[in-house]
């Protein structure tokens, strides 16, 4: 059977059983000779309002009232957490590029004419950059890495790509170990096969 309110912010914890099992305490009258000093009282003890006067109400509808009042503050602060850490993560992700960006200015050894490509696999679909002869040698070597930045693919010598790599992994595209297979990559498919 469906469980109430109430019980469900009991298991939650976010109201104590405390509460609910205190003891009410009567109200005691002011003394005789007193006036009621609360605001908004006329003589007599009446409310000065037009309106129809609200009875009391009772502890289970404070006590929901302040759960409902906590768990609305949590959920703020858990709002108010996850964005301050995507904010910081944004931020971190901002200096790993600026970082990149100046290490990588002026130092791609991309050609224009160049005439052969090399593919590669990177966030998994096929990839090319375009190399000359010697350029594909030593990248099939592991003398240069392949770095994506800004949509291209940037032709680097081996010291610049352990660089990024040190910075941030994501952004190396390719960098062949050089203790690997002569001409083979780890799926067996020679490296300078042309497609």
């Amino acid at each position: 059977m469906a469980e109430s309110l109430r019980d469900q912010l009991l298991k939650s914890g976010i109201v104590k059983q405390v509460q609910q099992e205190r003891v009410r305490e009567p109200r005691r009258p002011p003394p005789p000779g007193k006036a009621d000093a609360r605001p908004g009282r006329a003589k007599g003890g009446a409310k000065a309002s037009k309106g129809p006067v609200p009875g009391p109400r009772s502890r289970e509808e404070i006590d929901l009232a302040k759960a409902y009042a906590i768990r609305a503050q949590a959920e703020v602060r858990e709002r108010r957490l996850a964005e301050q850490e995507a904010a910081e993560q944004a931020r971190r992700r901002r200096e790993r590029k600026l970082q990149l960006q100046q290490l990588l200015d002026g130092r791609a050894l991309n050609k224009a004419d160049a005439d052969q490509v090399r593919n590669f696999e990177y966030g998994g679909k096929i990839r090319r950059v375009h190399v000359d002869a010697a350029q594909l040698a030593a990248l099939n070597a592991g003398e240069l890495g392949v770095v994506q930045m800004g949509g291209r693919y940037l032709l680097v010598s081996r010291q610049v790509a352990e660089q990024v790599r040190a910075i941030d992994p994501q952004p190396l595209a390719l960098l062949v170990e050089p203790g690997a297979a002569a001409g083979v990559a780890d799926d067996g498919v020679p490296d300078d096969l042309m497609w």
